[in-house]
């Protein structure tokens, strides 16, 4: 699945560390999610879109990698 979540974050001046921080989640799983090997738990892609104040889908996109 493709995501914004670099984009987004680097639009709000956040570090990964501050995303975690908000997240409650380590600075590797940013990073995961951030680079695509890592699908983040629907609960957490709300907590996502939560602290973006948007749409999941404005945060995830299918990618071609899906069946």
């Amino acid at each position: 699945m493709d995501n914004h979540v670099v984009r987004v974050r680097e639009e709000r001046g956040w570090s990964q560390k501050r995303l975690a921080d908000e997240l409650g989640v380590s600075r590797q799983t940013v990073i995961s999610i951030e680079k695509g090997r890592y699908d983040p738990s629907l609960p957490l892609a709300f907590r996502l879109a939560a602290v973006f104040e948007c749409r999941i889908e404005d945060l995830f996109v299918p990618g071609s990698d899906e069946a």
